[in-house]
């Protein structure tokens, strides 16, 4: 018999979040701006250029946003879909993984298609990030840190008027968040990291960990999921949620090589 968990320690309520958009296969972008028929059917739809104009043509809020950085919206689709093929790919691996290892009372409350499509499009903001930044090959000062943290506001700015129901929005921009608001961009005070989120938080930060990146080299397994438990130690993670991650890599054996 699996354990309910009603106030899980030091995060706040995991409530279930299922929700099936009725609308789904009548997909928009903006006012009456109707998808190509022709564009691909899942969710990777999304990451093509064309696909991505539309978008910004929808909402005037992305400009607003890059007005600073990326004045002329130039995209960076090379980086983008290196980075759908490693990373993104790799995250959403992570976070099946993670959900498939929670315990069954736990495991029943996640929104699976949610997660999966989050996890794939969470960092579709980084196509608007110049590369200069997005590659610096050392540690990012403070300026380009706060241009950095912009991706995650920029990839639900991009895919508010998709048709992606709120639930999966509210996971692509909170992404960065954990159960103390201390991560980015700024929430109330009332948030409440769900389970979802969780899942895909600390899937998108194992992956990093676990990749190369052009300002660092990888971690091994052990050295990435040290780092994590500090979170837990802090409350920011539910154990749950961290020993499912571990399951996960022990029975899978996974070591990332994402370039």
């Amino acid at each position: 018999m699996g354990l309910e968990i009603n106030k899980p320690l030091c995060v706040g309520g995991i409530n279930q979040n299922i929700y099936l958009n009725p609308y789904r296969n009548n997909i928009k972008f903006g006012q009456g701006l109707n998808a190509d028929t022709f564009e691909r059917s899942t969710v990777d739809k999304y990451t093509t250029e064309a696909a991505i104009q539309r978008m910004i043509n929808a909402n005037p809020n992305i400009k607003k946003i890059t007005k600073t950085f990326n004045p002329d919206m130039q995209l960076n689709m090379k980086d983008l879909d290196k980075l759908l093929k490693g990373h993104s790919t790799e995250t959403k691996n992570i976070a099946n993984g993670i959900a498939e290892n929670l315990p069954f009372s736990l495991k029943n409350k996640v929104d699976i298609k949610a997660l999966n499509d989050a996890a794939y499009l969470h960092d579709l903001g980084k196509v608007l990030i110049p590369e200069n930044i997005l590659n610096k090959p050392a540690k990012l000062d403070e300026a380009e840190t706060k241009i950095m943290h912009k991706h995650s506001e920029l990839s639900y700015e991009l895919l508010k008027n998709s048709g992606l129901n709120e639930k999966t929005l509210k996971l692509i921009r909170n992404h960065h968040q954990n159960a103390k608001k201390t991560g980015y961009p700024w929430v109330e005070q009332n948030f409440n990291a769900d389970l979802d989120l969780q899942i895909l938080s600390v899937a998108d930060k194992y992956s990093a960990l676990v990749e190369v990146r052009p300002y660092k080299n990888k971690l091994n397994t052990k050295q990435a999921l040290t780092i994590i438990y500090q979170d837990v130690k802090e409350g920011k993670l539910h154990p749950f949620v961290f020993k499912a991650l571990v399951d996960f890599v022990n029975n899978s054996k996974i070591e990332t090589t994402v370039a």
